[in-house]
Order: C-alpha cells, then sequence, then structure tokens
C-alpha cells in the first residue's frame, strides 16, 4: 500500500506542478472558465497556478506533505464553481462534449480524496521533535 501511495503521490504531483505550469503558460482557456460573477479572472487563474504548483511540489516535500495535501482540498474546492460554469455554459469547455462536461464533476470528489490520501502515510511533520531538543 505504501509503494502506491508514493508512486500515486508523485502522480499527482507531476500533474499539478503540470497544470500549474500551463495557468502561466497559456491562461486563455482558464480565464475564459471562471464565473463571470468573480473579480479579476486572470489573476484568480494566475493565484490558482501558483497554489497548483506549490501544492504538487508540497507533496513531494515530506515536512509539508500533509500541508499540501490540504492545500490542495481547498484549491479543488475553490476552483469548483469554475467547473460548474462549464457545465452551465459548454461553450467555455473548448470542444469537450456537454456529457463529458457532467461526467467531470463527480470525478472532482475523487480528486479530494486520492489529494487527502497522497498526503497521508510515512512520519508525520512533527515526527522526531521529541528527541532533537524539546523541552530545552
Amino acid at each position: 500500500m505504501d509503494v502506491w501511495r508514493k508512486r500515486l503521490r508523485v502522480v499527482l504531483a507531476v500533474f499539478m506542478v503540470g497544470i500549474g505550469i500551463a495557468h502561466f503558460a497559456r491562461p486563455q482557456p482558464f480565464v475564459g472558465i471562471v464565473p463571470a460573477s468573480l473579480p479579476a479572472p486572470l489573476l484568480l487563474v494566475l493565484v490558482s497556478g501558483f497554489f497548483e504548483v506549490l501544492g504538487g511540489v508540497g507533496l513531494l516535500v515530506p515536512r509539508g506533505r500533509r500541508a499540501a495535501s490540504v492545500g490542495l482540498v481547498l484549491l479543488y474546492l475553490s476552483v469548483f464553481p469554475a467547473n460548474i460554469n462549464m457545465v452551465m455554459h459548454p461553450e467555455l469547455g473548448a470542444g469537450i462534449p456537454a456529457w463529458a462536461l457532467w461526467a467531470r464533476l463527480p470525478f472532482q470528489v475523487l480528486f479530494l480524496a486520492w489529494a487527502l490520501w497522497a498526503g497521508g502515510g510515512g512520519e508525520p511533520e512533527h515526527a522526531g521533535l521529541a528527541g532533537k531538543g524539546a523541552g530545552r
């Protein structure tokens, strides 16, 4: 189980870094799906891209892994309105069929679970502190 967690953690990390970089390299498709009710779509896309990269890298750093996984969950929840917006306005989906836009919504729950699972395992962030000068 631990081997699978490590492998899938790396897969998620690479995916998140890649999609985060895409937010900077080609922001327009992401800007287009930001709901009109939200301010500064480009800024929101760039901020979410930054946190996608940070979360992906954080999954690979044992001391920050748990925080990164929780951060990714919060990120997924914060960008969910864009997923809903694409369903409500399929023309924003860059040619993705409407059925696929609907079908991907339940998969967001799997991404939440994957991020939480990937952030677990191994030593906790505070491991080893008791024997390294704690209480001095």
